[in-house]
């Protein structure tokens, strides 16, 4: 698939990070009423893709994607793209991470979240390769299969939206709309989650592509005061130390 070469509005923008997308064949809009009208009137689902300058994952996305003439065909026929810099719009950052994270169990950038135009999202994830590789999901696969899910089975697509809202808003699981404050068993159990996933070799959690995720490591170094766990404080200097070395030994 080909596409012609749109005029970028990220041209316009005054955001180093925007800017650098202002030449991609993606037809990229900035975070406006205008959008989300256009993907209205064209029965579009948002695709939404932010990151910030110096993020090394939002260059090679870029690079391969963003830069790429087969993804942007399917972008720009397909979805009304918008660019956010996190560092521009840290409240819009923080809302769809949240959903990254509530989705996923983790987060990062670029953080790419696929929404209903009345921005309801029901798709999220971060860094995607083109293609499928590594055991992850590629782009071009994401686009294709969420393009026949909106065409041909929207319902679905709504559902997993308005659950997905109704859970950010704090009304699942709870009907009198109370929740209860989460017992010691969570917190428990979240720390020893956390040190399953810990990456022995290299620190950090998970598998490549790993980003800072400065929450886990203040939970588990207030866990490992109140619990007297040494082994998660270990963890924690371990990552920092990998990090400070740039990930090497």
């Amino acid at each position: 698939m080909t596409t012609s070469k749109i005029s970028n509005r990220l041209i316009h923008e005054k955001s180093p990070y925007l800017l650098q997308h202002a030449n991609n064949p993606v037809d990229w809009w900035p975070w406006c009423e205008q959008a989300f009208a256009k993907a209205k009137a064209e029965d579009k689902p948002i695709f939404l893709s932010i990151g910030y300058s110096t993020c090394h994952w939002c260059h090679v996305m870029a690079h391969e994607s963003f830069e790429d003439q087969e993804a942007a065909g399917l972008l720009n026929e397909n979805y009304v793209s918008i660019k956010v810099d996190r560092e521009e719009r840290p409240d819009i950052d923080s809302v769809y991470m949240s959903v990254c994270q509530a989705l996923t169990g983790s987060g990062g950038w670029p953080l790419t979240i696929i929404m209903t135009p009345d921005q309801k999202p029901f798709y999220a994830a971060t860094y995607l390769p083109k293609h499928s590789r590594w055991g992850n999901t590629g782009l071009i696969e994401v686009l294709n299969a969420i393009d026949g899910l909106w065409k041909n089975d929207r319902k679905k697509v709504l559902q997993a939206g308005e659950e997905i809202t109704r859970y950010l808003n704090g009304e699942e699981n709870s009907s009198d709309g109370s929740k209860d404050d989460p017992g010691k068993e969570l917190f428990l159990t979240a720390a020893t989650q956390l040190k399953r996933s810990y990456d022995k070799t290299w620190g950090g959690f998970g598998r490549a592509p790993k980003f800072p995720m400065p929450h886990n490591l203040i939970f588990l170094l207030r866990h490992s005061v109140y619990e007297k766990d040494e082994s998660a404080r270990d963890i924690c200097e371990s990552t920092l130390r990998h990090m400070y070395r740039g990930g090497n030994l």
